[in-house]
C-alpha cells in the first residue's frame, strides 16, 4: 500500500485501546483499498486486504477477553481458538464481508471447570461478535457465528458434530461440512481446530463415497455462461442486466478446488494456495493450476468492483456487478473466467468419478 505499510497498520491495530479507533482506522484503510484495486494485481491486493481483516478481527478478540477481565474480572479457565469459515477462512474476504466465525475451547474433565468454560464463552462470544458489528462487519445470514452455540463449542462437542455430519451425508450436513473445510485460525490454540481439520481430511480419505456427497453441493452453483458463450445476465429488478460475480463465477470455482483439495488432503484453506497444493502434489498440470490461477484472479477483482453500501454502519453488497461496469474488456476477462470456471467444474466431476471407480 501507497500511504500504509503493512508494518504501520499493524502497529496502529495492536496499539488501539478501544472499537471507535479500531473502526475510525477501518475506514480509511477502506478508502485506501478502493482506490489502488485496478491498480495491484488482485490477488497481490486480496492477500494484503486479508492481511490487513486478520489484524483487525484478532484485535476485536483482545479488547473483548480484556473488557471482560476489567468488568467482570473474566479470564479464559481453559485454552480456546478463534477461528473463520468462508471467506475469511480461505483468506478471501472482500472489503464488505460479514461474520463467519466459531470458538473452539479445550474439554475439561471437572464439571466445575467444563461450566465455568460455558458461562466464559459464551460472554466472550456475545462480546467479540458485538465489537465486530461496531468494526462494520456484519452478522452471517446464515448463522454461521460464535453467538450461535452450534458454533461455539467445547472440541469434543465440534468433534461430535464433525461426525454427525460425516455419518449422516444429506444436503444441509454437507453445506455444513463444506464450510468446517475453510476453517482457519485467527487467533488462539492452532491445535484446537487443526486436529478436527485432520480428522475430517483421514475420514474423507477412508471413506471417498463422502467425495460423492460433496459433489452435489459443490456444483449446486452453476457457472454464468450460457450454451453458446453468452453471459447470463439478471434479468429483472435494480440488478437488470448485470451479472451475478458471486454465484455466478467465484462461488463456483472456490468449491471445485475446494473438493479437490478434500480429496488430496490438502490442509491449505486460501484457493490460491490449494491450487499450488495441488500442482506439486501432482494433481493437476501446471498449465491447467495456471489457468485456475487466472481464473480465481479475474473473480476475485470483479467480485471487489461490485457496488457496496453503508447500511446501519455495515459494509454491504449484493455481489452484482451492474451493466453499466460490464465494459468490453470486463466482459471479455469475465467469458475467460468463466469457460475455465466450466472446464473445472467438468475436472473436478472427472476427478471424484476416479476416486469412486478405485475405492
Amino acid at each position: 500500500m501507497e500511504n500504509f505499510s503493512l508494518e504501520m497498520v499493524r502497529s496502529e491495530i495492536a496499539n488501539a485501546g478501544h472499537v471507535e479507533q479500531l473502526r475510525q482506522f477501518r475506514d480509511q484503510l477502506h478508502e485506501e483499498f478502493e482506490g489502488r484495486l485496478l491498480l495491484s494485481h488482485s490477488l497481490d491486493w486480496n492477500k494484503q486486504l486479508n492481511q490487513v481483516h486478520d489484524l483487525f478481527i484478532a484485535r476485536a478478540v483482545q479488547l473483548a477477553q480484556h473488557s471482560l477481565q476489567q468488568d467482570q474480572g473474566l479470564e479464559a479457565p481453559v485454552a480456546f481458538a478463534f477461528v473463520l469459515f468462508g471467506s475469511g477462512g480461505r483468506q478471501e474476504q472482500t472489503l464488505w464481508s460479514d461474520q463467519d466465525n466459531g470458538l473452539i475451547y479445550e474439554d475439561s474433565n471437572d464439571p466445575e471447570l467444563a461450566a465455568k468454560s460455558d458461562v466464559y464463552f459464551t460472554a466472550l462470544a456475545e462480546r467479540i461478535s458485538d465489537l465486530l458489528l461496531r468494526l462494520g462487519y456484519p452478522p452471517c445470514s446464515g448463522e454461521v457465528i460464535c453467538t450461535n452455540e452450534k458454533w461455539r463449542n467445547s472440541w469434543s462437542g465440534y468433534r461430535s458434530m464433525l461426525y454427525e455430519w460425516l455419518s449422516d451425508p444429506h444436503w444441509e450436513h454437507m453445506r455444513y461440512l463444506l464450510i468446517f473445510a475453510d476453517m482457519r485460525l485467527i487467533y488462539g490454540e492452532q491445535s484446537l481446530p487443526g486436529r478436527l481439520t485432520d480428522e475430517m481430511l483421514h475420514y474423507c480419505k477412508q471413506h471417498p463415497v463422502m467425495l460423492e456427497h460433496l459433489l452435489h453441493n459443490t456444483l449446486h452453483h452453476k457457472i454464468s455462461l450460457g450454451l453458446f458463450g453468452q453471459l447470463i445476465k439478471e434479468r429483472y429488478g435494480e440488478d437488470a442486466g448485470g451479472v451475478d460475480i458471486k454465484y455466478g463465477a467465484y462461488i463456483p470455482i472456490v468449491n471445485g478446488i475446494r473438493l479437490l483439495s478434500v480429496e488430496a488432503g490438502i490442509r491449505e484453506t486460501s484457493t490460491d494456495a490449494r491450487i499450488a497444493a495441488l500442482m506439486e502434489g501432482g494433481w493437476v498440470e501446471e498449465e491447467i493450476a495456471q489457468d485456475w490461477l487466472e481464473a480465481l484472479s479475474i473473480a476475485l477483482k470483479l467480485r471487489s468492483l461490485t457496488p457496496f453500501q453503508l447500511e446501519d454502519g455495515y459494509y454491504t453488497t449484493r455481489g452484482k456487478l451492474p451493466a453499466d461496469r460490464l465494459t468490453k474488456e470486463r466482459t471479455s476477462e469475465l467469458k475467460l473466467a468463466l469457460r475455465i470456471g466450466n472446464e473445472l467444474q467438468k475436472f473436478v466431476k472427472k476427478s471424484v468419478q476416479k476416486e469412486m471407480e478405485k475405492g
